[in-house]
């Protein structure tokens, strides 16, 4: 039957996140005992006081009605006003804000809204799943550069230099990074910006979702750099800092012609975001943050955990991430091994392996640009993450 469905859906990746996450639901629904670390989605939950900010939504009975396509205005505005005082980009106005159901719906609206037909998108790798795949789905080419294990996954400006052709339209990277942890620095950020500014219409496009788990203390925004506001689509969102998964409100701060362009490609397809949700972002942004910084906190307290538990596994090599909720170890020690049916060629066989004889979920590397790692997520209870990483452990030391 694939020969009725379009190309563009056959020759479209599955997500592997997804992926992952729906076969260890499967396991858990025959009363397989799986701890899940494959979603990147905080076990925390949705901080009180937002969730009455939706309560009252509701019971005020205003935000029934469609809303504006692009956001409220209070939200647009109270976003704009974030982004001047806390990431300095101080040209950001509610006009240059358009809101979305989450950075990802906001990512491909930009895509859509700026890729034709073999233009190039620079990624930086290790990358966020999805990225490649929006790309392509807007008919542009995805060209990847790398970062490794030895410089903590971050490729560089030298390497971007390198990789920009005359078909190159915009560059894409995350920081703090999904699937890595990596945080660019503000003086690496510069670099990358010079090298953008070197050509005539290239534009960033920074996804910060992260922002908020941020062990470093020095988050930098690549649009607050001078000359780059004009260059830059910031993408953001409230389903990391604020547990808000699935209330799916994420946005973009963009030069006012991409945002009314993602305004108008959004009218076409899904029109605004729920009101509900959006009243519900606009107490988060505008609220009490202690909840954030809580849960920041907590995150902080189960890297720990987690990489003194790594280290104790023989052949498990890792860097230290800075923010978000992921390690990205290095698992290639691995390959070549086996125990019992399973072979262990890749990192997909390794993530099999560990679901089926350690019940326990991760996400193949391959799937993120890096192919000899594995990532686990610690957006989980410290009693879980100590006994995921003790079946790890032993069924690793029983690949042989």
């Amino acid at each position: 039957m694939n020969s009725i469905l379009s190309d563009r859906i056959n020759q479209m990746e599955e997500s592997a996140t997804l992926a992952m996450a729906k076969k260890a639901r499967e396991l858990k629904g025959q009363g397989i005992d799986i701890i899940s670390l494959s979603l990147g989605e905080p076990d925390f939950k949705t901080p009180k006081h937002i969730q009455e900010a939706a309560k009252s939504a509701i019971d005020e009975g205003k935000y029934f009605a469609y809303p504006p396509v692009a956001g409220y205005q209070d939200l647009r505005e109270a976003i704009a006003k974030k982004l001047r005082e806390e990431n300095h980009i101080e040209e950001a106005k509610a006009e240059n804000i358009v809101v979305s159901t989450g950075a990802k719906h906001s990512i491909a609206n930009v895509f859509m809204c700026m890729l034709n037909e073999g233009d190039e998108v620079v990624i930086f790798s290790p990358y966020w799943v999805s990225y490649a795949e929006i790309i392509k789905l807007a008919g542009g080419v995805p060209v990847l550069i790398e970062g490794t294990l030895e410089n903590n996954f971050k490729a560089t400006a030298a390497q971007l230099k390198e990789a920009m052709t005359d078909k190159t339209k915009a560059v894409i990277y995350s920081s703090p990074c999904n699937p890595t942890g990596s945080v660019f620095s503000k003086e690496e950020l510069e670099a990358i910006a010079e090298v953008v500014k070197s050509k005539k219409d290239v534009y960033v496009i920074a996804d910060e979702i992260y922002e908020l788990i941020n062990f470093t203390g020095q988050h930098a925004s690549i649009g607050s750099f001078s000359g780059m506001f004009e260059r830059t689509i910031t993408v953001n969102g409230f389903s990391k800092g604020y547990a808000m998964t699935g209330w799916r409100v994420g946005y973009i701060c963009a030069p006012l012609f991409i945002a009314k362009a993602c305004e108008k490609m959004q009218g076409q397809f899904t029109s605004g975001g729920t009101g509900i949700a959006q009243r519900a972002a606009l107490a988060a942004i505008s609220g009490d943050q202690k909840p954030s910084k809580e849960m920041e906190k907590a995150y902080l307290g189960r890297r720990e955990l987690v990489l003194n538990l790594l280290r104790d596994i023989p052949g498990i090599k890792t860097h230290v991430p800075e923010g978000a909720f992921y390690f990205f170890p290095d698992v290639t020690a691995f390959f070549g091994k086996s125990a019992g049916k399973h072979q262990i060629k890749n990192a997909d066989d390794l993530c099999i392996y560990l679901l089926e004889e350690a019940n326990v979920s991760v996400v193949t590397g391959a799937a993120f640009g890096a192919p000899n790692c594995v990532r686990l997520s610690y957006a989980a209870s410290e009693e879980d993450l100590k006994e995921a990483l003790s079946r790890m452990k032993k069924a690793l030391g029983n690949l042989k």
